[in-house]
């Protein structure tokens, strides 16, 4: 199912399910908002190692929804899920396939596909011409355009290359860090001081960014529950991020390092 948004996906897998999710505190806060704007509740745990991957959103005993928006790789759905199984990615444009945005929704099972289809196109039946669908249920106006969908195929014929550069970039990043990072879409690290060293990198005209605050201390998510997070915690106040995309040349790759290490923890 190709939709305007990997929130959207998230949104319509999840919508009126009435249950509990635990989701990773240092997280984009979108995930929090589709999880309870579809009608349930979220909570949080400490896990601050699957930025960049794919994580399992919930687990429903007989199938689960995995969240990939930060990671598409080759046979990853036979690798990490199971035919009943959602598997959610995403084309914002910074993500491994991008485009102006929009997400995707990919499974075995055609009935969970041909319902999140309907509740997609306003609730409409799925024939392939517009004027002879009708109206079946209520529904959302969620699916992805054409121009998103360009942009997407475009930027699909080019993910080989793009994912070999990256993993160049990566390495020389992992050997100069002494790291071992997998992603292809962010490239974190952990600095002592980072209100002083966001400043720096704004005067060498370096740009980076934090991915992400937790979200377990804000008072809308917060339903009053005390959650002891203490690498979420940490990480929230030391995780930064750095240039990583593959139009980085090796002495642009070079000066990030030289620029960085000394903030480093």
């Amino acid at each position: 199912v190709s939709l305007n948004s990997a929130t959207s996906a998230i949104f319509l897998s999840l919508l009126e399910k009435d249950i509990t999710v635990s989701i990773p505190s240092i997280i984009p806060p979108v995930v929090a908002n589709a999880i309870s704007t579809s009608g349930n509740m979220v909570t949080f745990h400490d896990d601050v190692d699957w930025v960049g991957g794919s994580y399992v959103l919930h687990d429903f005993g007989d199938y689960k929804i995995i969240d990939s928006a930060q990671k598409l790789e080759k046979h990853q759905f036979e690798i990490e899920a199971n035919d009943k199984d959602l598997m959610i990615f995403s084309h914002y444009p910074t993500k491994p396939v991008g485009s102006s945005d929009g997400g995707m929704i990919v499974s075995n099972d055609k009935e969970k596909i041909d319902q999140l289809r309907v509740l997609s196109r306003n609730g409409n039946s799925l024939e392939k011409n517009s004027w002879e669908r009708s109206i079946i249920q209520w529904g959302y106006k969620f699916y992805m355009n054409s121009i998103q969908a360009y942009i997407a195929n475009e930027n699909f014929k080019k993910l080989d290359s793009k994912m070999e550069a990256m993993g160049k970039v990566r390495s020389i990043y992992n050997d100069a860090f002494s790291l071992n990072h997998t992603s292809y879409h962010l490239y974190r690290i952990n600095v002592t001081d980072r209100d002083k060293f966001m400043s720096k990198m704004k005067e060498e005209e370096i740009q980076v960014g934090i991915h992400y605050r937790a979200l377990h201390w804000v008072d809308c998510y917060n339903t009053f529950e005390y959650f002891e997070l203490p690498k979420s915690d940490i990480e929230s106040e030391t995780t930064v991020s750095i240039p990583f995309h593959e139009l980085l040349t090796e002495k642009e790759v070079e000066r990030v390092i030289q620029k960085v290490k000394p903030y480093r923890c």
